[in-house]
């Protein structure tokens, strides 16, 4: 049985239910992880300014969060750590575009 987005919310918001992509994380982290990456998710971004490109960067920092969980630190703690240190990193940077 296929996933969909509904059951993995962190997943199903940037790949399609049945993707290669999707069915690999999947299959390679247990429903709290994902659910775990999810939060780390939601709490890096809200540090994001307002009027940032959101898709674009949510994808950025859902990459760093997926692969500090294939580092093998699924804590939330870890994941959120990961996510904020991507999410600062974009902002810096967004901001050095704003003001050069």
């Amino acid at each position: 049985m296929v996933p969909n987005r509904q059951e993995f919310g962190f997943l199903g918001k940037f790949f399609e239910a049945g993707s290669k992509e999707f069915a690999v994380i999947s299959e390679s982290f247990d429903s709290r992880t994902l659910s775990k990456m999810e939060i780390a998710l939601d709490r890096a971004c809200l540090i994001l300014p307002a009027g940032s490109d959101k898709h674009r960067v949510r994808r950025i920092i859902a990459g760093k969060i997926l692969e500090c969980a294939h580092r093998g630190d699924k804590t939330l703690s870890g994941l959120t750590a990961a996510g904020y240190a991507a999410a600062t990193r974009l902002s810096d940077t967004q901001e050095e575009s704003r003001v050069g």
